[in-house]
């Protein structure tokens, strides 16, 4: 059984850091694809940034600002966000999948329509 667990959400004001941790539990990180999504008020869901043993993909809105990264020894993988905005105010979920295809720009996919194995969020809140 794969579990993942997001923590690390807080709020802040504009122009400050955050990171966001992703801790699997069931299977390695390694040959997985992880995706960090976010749901924001009245928004729906979308992707942040995956990664997976191929590379990483942003979502263009925060490329620049965000940096995704894996640790093999924690089994996790972490998002790094600097920069912040008041509209990356969400709820941020980590999804992490074995059965996944890479798409043309980089971007690693779940295969399953629910994005594989979800986490209950994280929280961000970025003040102005």
């Amino acid at each position: 059984q794969v579990q993942v667990a997001e923590s690390g959400g807080d709020s802040v004001q504009a122009g400050g850091s955050l990171k966001l941790s992703c801790v699997l539990s069931g299977r390695s990180v390694d040959y997985t694809c992880v995706t960090w999504f976010r749901q924001g008020p009245g928004k729906e869901r979308e992707g942040v940034a995956t990664t997976n043993t191929g590379g990483t993909w942003y979502l263009d809105s925060v490329k620049g600002r965000f940096t995704i990264s894996q640790d093999r020894f924690e089994n996790a993988v972490y998002l790094q966000m600097n920069a912040l905005k008041p509209e990356d105010t969400a709820m941020y979920y980590c999804a992490a999948d074995y059965l996944f295809t890479v798409q043309n720009d980089g971007r690693c996919v779940s295969r399953r329509p629910d994005f594989g194995y979800m986490g209950h969020g994280t929280q961000v809140i970025v003040s102005s």
